[in-house]
Formats: C-alpha cells, structure tokens, sequence
C-alpha cells in the first residue's frame, strides 16, 4: 500500500469552511485520515512537510479545451502547475462521434501534435465515447470529462448548412445525443455565434435538450449574445431549460463590449430570481477583460455557411457583401469586431511566413502598417491563412469580473487548453494567459491582493461547487474515503505570471498535486505521471463506481 501522510499544513477542504491546522493522509488513491496536526506518523508513510502551506483538493476547470493537448501527451503542464486534477471539456465541439466524409467546421482548441492528427474522423470514432476511451489509452496527468459539442451535433446530421432541420435529421441529432449520455456526456454544450453550432434554432435546442433532460444532464452554453443583446440571449437559455427540464450552466459569464456593461447587473439579478425559484442554474468566468477566439469571428455567421469563408473572400461581389456586414451588423449575430475595435483586438496565431512581423500588434496597428481600413486588413488575413486565426479581442470590464465573482454560484472555467510551452513551435507562440494563470490568478489577485473573496470562499469555486454542480462522486472536498486530488500550494507567493504579451509563462506557488493518490507535480515539476481517470456523467449506461481503477496505461507516463 502507497502512504502518504501530509503533515504541518493549513487544510482548507473544499466546503467553505474555515482553515484548519490538520494533517492528511493518502492511502493508495484515496484520503484515508485527516487528523489533528501534529500526531504521530503512520507506519511506512511517505512524509511530506507543508508547513507555511495550504493543503486542498484538487482544482477543477470546467470550461477545457485541451482536447487535442490530452491527446497528444496526456500531461497537461499548463493546467498541473496551476493545481488543476480535473478538466471538463466539450464547449460547441467535440472529435466525436466523427462526421462521415467530412472535416470538422469547429477547430480542435489545441496546439501541439496539429489537428489533423487528432481529429475524430481519422480515427474512427463513431460514438462519443469512443474518443474518451481512447484519451483512457493515452492517459493523462488530471482527470477528464466531456459535454457533447452541440455543433458536432448538428454537423452530423446535416453538414454544414443553415435552416431548420427536418424531422429525420432532428431524429438523427437526438439519437447521436442521446447516445452520448449513455457514453458518459455530462450534457449538451453550445457556442451559439459560431457556425455550425449558430444555426440552431431554439425549438431544435429544446428537443435535444430533453434527452439530456432525461439523462439528469446538464445544458451548457456560451449564450447567443454576451454583448448588447445579452438579456436576449439569457432568455434564450432559461426558455430551453424550462421547456426541456435540463439543468443550466452559463459558460465564461460576461458582459462584452463597454455598451453591455452596465447589464451585468440585470444578467445577475435574473439568475438570481430563477435560482430563487428553485431553478439549477450556475456560471464560470475567466478572469481576463480579453477573450479568445478565431479572427473569424468578426465576419457574420453566414459567411461560414457551408463552410466556405474563404471561398468566399475570394469571391470579389461575396467580400464586398461580408464588408458591407461587418461595417453595418444588422443585429442577428455578435460583431465580435465592433464590440472590441480594432485597438481591441490581437491576431495572435498568425502563421504565414508573410505575417510573423504582425505578431504582437493590434489589428489597428497591422492595418495602418498595411494601409488598410481594419476590416480589409482583417479580411485580407484570414483569405491567406486559411485557417483559424487565433484571437485577442479585448471587451470585458474588470468591476464586472468583481461583480460576478461575487456571485455564489460562478465557478472558474479556463476556456483554454492546457498546453506545454516547452512543446510548442514558434508558430504556435501566442495565446492567451487563461492557458496559465487562470487559478493561480485568482489566488493571488483577486483574494490576496484585492480581498474579492476569501482564501476558503475561493477553493470552493475551484473544487467543491463544481464537484457538487458537475455532480462528481468523490471528488472536490478533502474527506475521508474521497479520490485523493490533492493540492499543496503557498497562499503567500502563488501567482500567475501569464500575460497577453507573453502568455506561454507557468504559474507559481503550486508546490505539489496528487491525482488518484498519484503525484503529478513535485517541487512545482511535472513527474510525468498520468493517473488521471476518466470521467461519467450522470446518465452514463454502466456507469463506474466510484473506486473503479485507473488503467495500467493512465499509471505511469
């Protein structure tokens, strides 16, 4: 038997409560004792001094993409260093099941290994979970879960294409759905300003809805509008929930573009009275006034219908059309562009060799070196990248990040991957600091330098509230006969270091962390272990129990 007895520390246990001197220990992959501090050290325990240091459950990031960085190394460093054990995946797209004959419209969130690599198609993926169970064969340093992506979804049934879907492709899309659950989904995810996951209609995310419903599950979007149609959007979610009886969560909760800002409060105020009628809703956040995405997204949606926005910008009389909407949005889509401006917003995953002088600037800043009004420049970018152009877009307010921390019921979300900055190439620098500095950012700013929570009321957003939401057996508190994700961090100089101009830079303080018992992070260094386990939603067909073991490959890295 593996023991580990954690002795000196102050456990902080996930529930709210206040810290307490106590000592811990592990026993194979799970909390066996928490004891008063300082008694006597059981027999062939392994004796870790965390004297000056929090001890507390794993952190969990319930807004991951690191789909394809799973995939290729399974280690997470990124995430690790920050004291995540488990991430959640599944926002708007997921490889599988995989699209027969076609590639995936919604971009793999990863950098090293390259998508064609790792997307569903290629390998056969035919059902949700087959995708998982092959992560289960890679392993990986953290645990790992999924939604269903929404627009995978719909791509399944019907492509590409606009317009309401019949009642056989409805069908289709219920059956992928409701298979999924049985997989182990957790529910249904969208992203509803970007195609093809846009083109969803409210009845048809009603409909699908209910077979999440049925499964206990969990709808999860990134609404239809966070900008100046935010209320709008809100409705749109509490209508599906109430029609299909699937409980809400809000992914990256926010308020974009300054015109917006002042609706915060009426966002929160709104949940606030469902929950006060007993309704399931909750929330995360990013704790960054600049989102991420592709350049894309300052073109409308039908711009990518079928796929062809670059076909299109091609086209001289289709340019000039997709021009024309972007200088005046007719207020159907989120002018991602506008909201931001183009001093707001940073082409960061430029990789034509002609650009690479860009990186660093503002699009503003690009466009004058080109001589260009910022929108042909914007165009003119994603014609000869042919690809995804990751983004800055800077549009949120720091008062309403205060604001919505506040909120009992928002947790942390990354929106991000967890990648190793020692992986990638030059071409794939530049991202956004949420990779790194998400957790260890809220430690260091938003408890100890800024008092917006306490250290405790902060633990529980990472880990218990989550757990409880997500509804993870055994998981998000320290208590005895609990998984031992345990995390051992300096509340005093924990930090991020991540910042938009250099965010591939691992946070600081996350001295060590054990996932399944296993220790994945010593001295701040990533052992290279991968214990992590996969995950079951609530619906899931045969699900495991609580103590079912790792596999011989998550073991060891």
């Amino acid at each position: 038997m593996n023991r580990v007895w954690i002795t000196g520390g102050t456990v902080i246990d996930g529930s709210g409560a206040p810290g307490r001197p106590a000592d811990v220990l592990i026993e194979d992959d799970r909390i066996a004792r928490i004891a008063v501090s300082g008694g006597p050290v059981p027999d062939g325990a392994e004796v870790v001094d965390a004297a000056g240091m929090v001890v507390a459950p794993g952190f969990i990031d319930v807004m991951s993409h690191s789909v394809s960085t799973l995939l290729h190394d399974g280690l997470s460093v990124g995430k690790v260093t920050q004291g995540v054990s488990t991430e959640i995946m599944g926002e708007g797209w997921t490889p599988a099941p995989a699209v027969s004959g076609q590639p995936h419209g919604f971009p793999v969130h990863g950098l090293p290994g390259g998508d064609e690599a790792w997307i569903g198609r290629s390998m056969g993926w035919t059902r949700f979970g087959d995708w998982l169970a092959a992560q289960e064969a890679v392993g990986a340093a953290v645990n790992f879960g999924s939604f269903i992506g929404g627009a995978t979804v719909r791509e399944y049934a019907r492509g590409y294409a606009e317009g309401e879907s019949t009642p056989e492709q409805l069908a289709e899309m219920r059956r992928v759905v409701r298979e999924a659950m049985e997989d182990g989904a957790f529910g249904l995810a969208t992203a509803l300003i970007y195609p093809p996951g846009s083109y969803a209609g409210t009845d048809e995310l009603v409909a699908l809805c209910q077979e999440i419903a049925a499964a206990g599950g969990i709808y999860i979007t990134h609404m239809r509008s966070e900008g100046e149609a935010i209320l709008e959007g809100l409705e749109e979610a509490l209508e599906i929930t109430a029609r299909s009886g699937a409980r809400l969560h809000v992914y990256h909760l926010k308020a974009a573009g300054r015109p917006a800002w002042p609706k915060m409060p009426q966002v929160i105020d709104r949940v606030n009275a469902e929950r006060a009628a007993g309704r399931d809703i909750h929330a995360d956040l990013y704790l960054y006034t600049a989102g991420g995405t592709g350049l894309s997204s300052v073109t409308p949606p039908w711009a990518s219908e079928g796929n062809r926005l670059v076909e299109r910008l091609r086209d001289p009389a289709e340019r000039a059309r997709i021009r024309a909407a972007i200088l005046d949005p007719d207020g159907t889509w989120e002018p991602l562009g506008n909201l931001a401006g183009p001093e707001g917003i940073m082409p960061v995953g430029l990789k034509h060799p002609d650009h690479r002088a860009y990186r660093g600037l503002s699009l503003a800043q690009i466009a004058a070196q080109r001589g260009q009004d910022w929108i042909d420049a914007a165009l003119d970018l994603l014609e000869a990248e042919e690809q995804r152009v990751g983004s800055l877009y800077h549009l949120m307010s720091e008062d309403n990040i205060e604001l919505q921390l506040r909120q009992p019921w928002v947790m942390l979300g990354s929106d991000a991957a967890g990648s190793d900055p020692t992986l990638l190439t030059e071409d794939e620098l530049g991202g956004h600091p949420r990779s790194y500095g998400n957790f260890t950012r809220l430690l260091a700013v938003y408890v100890r330098e800024r008092g917006v929570l306490s250290l405790e009321e902060a633990v529980h957003r990472m880990t218990g509230l989550p757990a409880a939401h997500f509804r993870l057996e055994g998981r998000g508190l320290l208590a005895e006969g609990h998984h031992a994700d345990v995390v051992i961090f300096d509340p005093v100089n924990v930090r991020d270091h991540a910042t938009y101009a250099h965010a591939e830079q691992l946070s600081e303080g996350v001295r060590d962390l054990w996932v399944n018992g296993v220790r994945v992070l010593a001295g701040g260094t990533h052992t290279r272990a991968r214990p992590g386990r996969r995950l079951y939603g609530p619906g899931a067909a045969g699900r495991p129990g609580p103590s079912a073991p790792a596999t011989d490959a998550a073991q060891v890295g």
